[in-house]
């Protein structure tokens, strides 16, 4: 009988561990703009435009993270560069992590520079400053994985209008050449007052990648998300080796302006889950009145990414494979 029990009690956890803990939308109500999660060591951990510093919350599942342990990692005194510190992703590369993020002097977001971070064995360690990457207006930095190699991507102004740039990574905080990667043109990335592409970030399956991205002015409830997928051959920094599908998450349910968002992995790796913002304003916001949310990326018979329906706030979903139920 002990034994039995044993069993039993090791399949009852086993089950709960395969289904994960459950959780509801928002993880984050307020500031809870430009959300990233990388998953490592047991934890979750979460960045979010803070605009005046940059925070890391982390928690062992994604509910935690409502009231997970929150550090402040870096707070800027240079005054050129101290304010508007936006869209902060923290990345694994050379066997530590890097934070990318945008910001300028106060008041000053006409001038807004990619800065880089360096850091230790967690995303919680230490981080000194590492510099600029650009000469050029920079927002939204990612760490794109093409081919074997690793890639910038960011939001950069070509012919005056706001588009996607990559550039190959050198090292972690020195870049080459940048290239036009997107522009504008499909009717969904220009609602607004003027057309937009922002907030590129690295999706892979199947030996297929994407960048997806958002698209249209974010103080609009029509900002919303597309991607490019890599043709599997050409040359990365040439805009024909990408192609381009649009809208692939919009508004629904009470969520307006379902945008940039990020990518992270379940804890057993099975799974690709999408975290992204939105608001409860049905005009849209571009300020701090944007909510973080997560979903599970589901994938079409093609191979493509089905991102579904951002669900009403509240909704109870089960959380990532792997996670601890309690």
């Amino acid at each position: 009988m002990k034994i039995a029990g044993t069993f039993t009690a090791a399949l009852a956890l086993a089950f709960d561990l395969a289904l994960g803990a459950s959780f509801s939308n928002p993880l984050k109500e307020f500031n809870g703009s430009d959300p990233f999660i990388v998953y490592s060591d047991g934890f979750y951990y979460l960045m979010t435009t803070t605009w005046t510093n940059i925070q890391v919350t982390r928690s062992a599942t994604l509910e935690g993270l409502k009231s997970g342990e929150t550090k402040v990692v870096w707070e800027d005194p240079d005054p050129s560069r101290c304010c508007n510190v936006w869209a902060p992703e923290v990345h694994w590369l050379d066997n530590k992590w890097w934070i990318y993020y945008a910001s300028s002097a106060e008041g000053d977001t006409a001038n807004q520079r990619m800065r880089v971070l360096e850091g230790g064995a967690t995303p919680f360690d230490p981080y000194s400053y590492a510099g600029q990457l650009f000469d050029e207006w920079a927002i939204d930095l990612s760490v794109i994985r093409v081919a074997d190699a690793n890639y910038f991507a960011y939001s950069c102004f070509r012919s005056e209008i706001q588009s996607l740039c990559i550039a190959p990574m050198n090292t972690p905080a020195s870049a080459g050449t940048p290239s036009l990667l997107s522009q504008p043109s499909e009717e969904w990335e220009k609602f607004g007052s003027f057309a937009v592409n922002e907030g590129p970030v690295g999706l892979y399956h199947d030996g297929d990648t994407y960048i997806v991205y958002s698209g249209s002015n974010c103080w609009e409830p029509e900002y919303q998300l597309g991607y490019l997928k890599y043709d599997g051959a050409g040359n990365p920094l040439l805009v024909s080796s990408w192609a381009k599908t649009g809208p692939v998450f919009s508004s629904a349910n009470g969520n307006y302006g379902t945008g940039h968002n990020g990518f992270f992995t379940s804890p057993d790796g099975t799974e690709t889950w999408n975290v992204y913002h939105a608001t409860t304003i049905q005009t849209g916001s571009c300020d701090g009145n944007r909510y973080t949310a997560a979903q599970k990326v589901n994938w079409n018979a093609d191979g493509s990414p089905d991102f579904g329906e951002a669900a009403a706030l509240g909704t109870v979903l089960d959380g990532p494979s792997g996670e601890p139920s309690s």
